[in-house]
C-alpha cells in the first residue's frame, strides 16, 4: 500500500528533541493523574483514538519492537512510541522514544526519550485503577518489585488510601541491608518481609511491578477480596499472575478493545482455561464514565494494564507544552 502523498514543504521543520535528562527536568511539573484521567474520558467521548499496539519481530530471534499509537483530537496531536526489546549476550536492552505530530500541519513537534515517561504513565494508570477499584477502607498495600517502575507505583499509590501497612518484596532485597534501609526510610509504614507469601498475605491491594515473564504470586497466598494490579513486561506471553486466576476473579483492564489480544495471562487463560474476554467487567473508560459495575469483593479483583499509545502521546504532549513554555 502506498503512503499518503505529502505536500511540498519549503522550509526545514525541526522538531524539538529531548533526551532523558531534559525530560526528567520537566517531569515534576506534569500532572500525570490529570492526563491519565483526561485521556480515558476522551476515549469514552470519542474524541481520542486508541489503535491496537503492534509487535514487529526481529530476524533470528534478536528481539522485537512494540509500536504504541494514539490520536488526541481535542489537543490536535497524534503520535507513536517505539519500544524495542533487543536480545544481547547479557541483559536485554529496552529503550523507548515517542514521536509527537501535529494534526493541523502533519509535521513533527517532538521526539523525546520515553523511558521515564513510560514509568510514570504506567504508575499513573495503575493509580487511577486503584482509586476506582480498591475499597475505601483498604488499609494494607503490598508491592512486588522495587525497581524504578515499582517505586513510581508506590509514589502514585501512597496517598490513595489511609494505608496502615505497606509491605515490599523483591528477591534483590534478601541480602541487601542497605537497600532495605533506604526503602524503609521512605515511609514509616513500610515493612520488608522475607517472602512473597508474607508480603501479600494480608494485603487489600497488591501491585505487581516486575519484569518476570512468569507468575510471581500464588492464588493460595492472597486474600479472597484482594485487588491485584499487573503490568508485566514485553516478553512474549509474559504474565505476573497464574492465567487460571482470571476464571476466579473479577477482571478489569486499561482498555478492553486492545488489552486482551496482548496481555499474556489473558491469551493463556483463553487458550488453556476456557476464559473469554467477554468476562472482563470493565476498563478505565467504563470506570471513568461510571458505566460498569464495581466488584463486590467476594472474589479477587484483577486489573491488567498493557500500556496504551494514548498514554504515551498524552505524556509527550504534556512535556512538549512545558518545554515550549520554557523556551
Amino acid at each position: 500500500m502506498q503512503s499518503h502523498q505529502t505536500d511540498t514543504v519549503n522550509h526545514i521543520v525541526k522538531p524539538l528533541i529531548l533526551n532523558d535528562k531534559e525530560v526528567r527536568t520537566l517531569l515534576p511539573q506534569l500532572d500525570i493523574q490529570f492526563l491519565m484521567k483526561s485521556l480515558f474520558q476522551a476515549l469514552g467521548q470519542n474524541s481520542a483514538v486508541q489503535p491496537p499496539q503492534t509487535v514487529a519481530l526481529f530476524p533470528d530471534n534478536k528481539g522485537d519492537y512494540i509500536t504504541y499509537l494514539g490520536v488526541m483530537a481535542k489537543e490536535g496531536v497524534f503520535g507513536a512510541k517505539l519500544s524495542p526489546y533487543l536480545v544481547t549476550d547479557e541483559q536485554p536492552i529496552i529503550t523507548a522514544w515517542t514521536n509527537l505530530m501535529s494534526m493541523q500541519t502533519g509535521l513533527p513537534l517532538l521526539w523525546c526519550d520515553a523511558g521515564q515517561l513510560t514509568v510514570e504513565r504506567t504508575a499513573g494508570t495503575t493509580a487511577l485503577a486503584i482509586n476506582h477499584l480498591a475499597p475505601k477502607n483498604s488499609r494494607h498495600l503490598a508491592l512486588i518489585g522495587v525497581g524504578s517502575v515499582g517505586l513510581a507505583h508506590l509514589k502514585h499509590a501512597i496517598g490513595l488510601r489511609e494505608w496502615q501497612t505497606i509491605t515490599l518484596y523483591a528477591p534483590e532485597l534478601d541480602n541487601d541491608i542497605e537497600l532495605q534501609a533506604e526503602l524503609k526510610a521512605l515511609d514509616s509504614r513500610i515493612h520488608i518481609p522475607g517472602s512473597v507469601a508474607c508480603c501479600v498475605e494480608n494485603a487489600d491491594v497488591i501491585m505487581l511491578c516486575t519484569s518476570s515473564a512468569h507468575p510471581v504470586i500464588s492464588l493460595d497466598d492472597i486474600k479472597q477480596s484482594a485487588l491485584i494490579t499487573s503490568i508485566s513486561t514485553n516478553a512474549v506471553n509474559a504474565h505476573e499472575v497464574p492465567p487460571a486466576l482470571l476464571s476466579h476473579a473479577d477482571v478489569f483492564c486499561d482498555y478492553k478493545q486492545t488489552t486482551p489480544a496482548s496481555a499474556g495471562e489473558m491469551c493463556l487463560a483463553a487458550a488453556e482455561h476456557d476464559w473469554d474476554k467477554s468476562q472482563i467487567m470493565g476498563d478505565l473508560v467504563d470506570l471513568e464514565a461510571g458505566t460498569c459495575p464495581l466488584p463486590n469483593y467476594d472474589k479477587p479483583v484483577f486489573f491488567r494494564s498493557i500500556g496504551l499509545g494514548l498514554e504515551d502521546v498524552a505524556m509527550a504532549y504534556g512535556i512538549w507544552q512545558l518545554a515550549n513554555k520554557e523556551q
